[in-house]
């Protein structure tokens, strides 16, 4: 593990350790670290009209349930499965994502295409849904996601590959063009 990377497991861990006390800016700062996954993780599921309400459901939550993690370097798995489960929660409490017509939704042509990029998304096998929402919708690396995600980083490339396939084919994109909206590669 490069330094770097042992340097942000180790101060995760604080940060949990210390929010298990009751401090709140700890929490904060796990916050601001993890809010682009929860939101990927969220929006990869649930109605995008619900995301923000259910990102912070499931911080609240993790905050009255974060005495309960025992192994703190696991965080951002732990935190990963409370936003899996609590988007299967608001779709089965008939929260279901709402169709995603980029011609009514969306005036501008940019954000049609990302609506309908979305709806495909969505629309993709699980194992590639969150992972290709959190590299193309939040901006984050292959390292970033399996860090995060507590995914093996072999596991991410491989979900992010098929899945970009898988969505290249049903846009009607060849490989060797860019995708509208990727943030660079899949790395």
């Amino acid at each position: 593990m490069p330094a770097d990377d042992a340097v942000a497991a180790e101060s995760v861990g604080a940060d949990v350790r210390a929010s298990q006390r009751g401090d709140r800016r700890a929490f904060e700062r796990l916050y601001a670290r993890y809010g682009r996954m929860v939101h990927g993780i969220v929006i990869a599921r649930a109605p995008r009209t619900e995301t923000e309400d259910l990102v912070q459901e499931v911080f609240i939550q993790a905050w009255t349930r974060i005495g309960t993690l025992r192994e703190p370097d696991a965080f951002g798995g732990w935190l990963a499965q409370l936003a899996r489960h609590r988007s299967t929660d608001a779709l089965r409490r008939g929260r279901a994502p709402e169709p995603l017509d980029p011609e009514l939704a969306a005036p501008d042509s940019h954000h049609a295409e990302a609506i309908r990029v979305l709806a495909l998304i969505r629309a993709l096998p699980e194992a590639y849904r969150e992972t290709l929402a959190l590299r193309l919708i939040e901006g984050l690396t292959g390292p970033e996601i399996a860090a995060m995600t507590g995914m093996q980083p072999g596991s991410v490339r491989v979900n992010l590959h098929r899945g970009m396939t898988l969505l290249r084919e049903r846009l009607g994109v060849d490989g060797a063009q860019r995708m509208p909206g990727a943030a660079g590669g899949s790395s």
